[in-house]
């Protein structure tokens, strides 16, 4: 069972006025086939998580332990990362100028299973895929995310996922931007690799909305650098009902 380890993580990045650390002591183990919601408020330190743990180079991890299956992912690049089974879902996903989705695809399952897919039964997977996602099959020979919509984005970004079948699937604000019939396919999408048992999903979103149709078994709340709350589905209808004051306040007073 493909598991994700995270032991005592503190990040830091440079800025202008100096070095400031952002993730300050995070802990948590996501095992396959679980669903793990982390919500927040705005600054907290959620994408930092996401962008840490897919060994983005602006972030700098001073301390602590990141481990998939065992192996040391701070070791890796960000390419060796993915191929260890590695998936991040971006808040903005980038535009790749002249490279097509249907190249970019293949190359990307090429590079994951250490050979390059049968043409013929990857051209039919591709297309029963962007069907399943609601997508227009002239997708395939557009260049990545030029033109797409918000939606269309972060449909790619699923159909990416589902083909591709990553062990750790980190998702960070997928549901930003999206419409509700946008929000439901693409978590029909990601319960779809979910349910399949070989993947482990870690969600960052700031609402409760995407929860309506991606049931997580454990939710945490991120506050300031580090995870100050754990609990199950009913935590994150609270966070709902009372918002994030409670866990706010002893800052603000400090």
């Amino acid at each position: 069972m493909a598991t994700l380890e995270i032991r005592d993580l503190h990040v830091s990045v440079d800025t202008e006025s100096g070095t400031k650390e952002i993730l300050r002591g995070v802990d948590l183990t996501v095992r396959a086939g679980e669903t793990h919601a982390v919500m927040g408020p705005n600054g907290s330190g959620k994408s930092t998580l996401a962008y840490a743990i897919a060994g983005h180079p602006k972030y700098t991890v001073t301390q602590g332990s990141l481990t998939l299956d065992g192996e040391d992912l701070l070791t890796m690049s960000v390419d060796e990362r993915a191929r260890a089974g590695l998936f991040l879902a971006m808040q903005y996903p980038v535009e790749v100028p002249g490279v097509t989705v249907s190249s970019f695809l293949r190359t990307a399952k090429a590079a994951v299973d250490g050979e390059p897919p049968k043409l013929r039964t990857w051209v039919k997977e591709v297309r029963e895929a962007m069907d399943r996602l609601r997508m227009d099959p002239a997708f395939a020979e557009r260049n990545v995310n030029e033109g797409f919509s918000g939606g269309e984005k972060k449909r790619h970004e699923i159909l990416q996922m589902e083909l591709l079948r990553p062990k750790l699937a980190v998702l960070d604000e997928t549901d930003s931007g999206l419409d509700v019939d946008a929000l439901r396919v693409v978590s029909e999408g990601v319960n779809r690799v979910v349910s399949a048992g070989q993947t482990g999903v870690l969600l960052i979103t700031h609402y409760t909305r995407i929860l309506r149709y991606i049931q997580p078994q454990f939710v945490h709340v991120f506050v300031d650098g580090r995870f100050v709350e754990h609990g199950g589905p009913e935590l994150a209808d609270r966070l709902e009902a009372e918002g994030y004051d409670r866990f706010l306040a002893p800052t603000a007073s400090a």
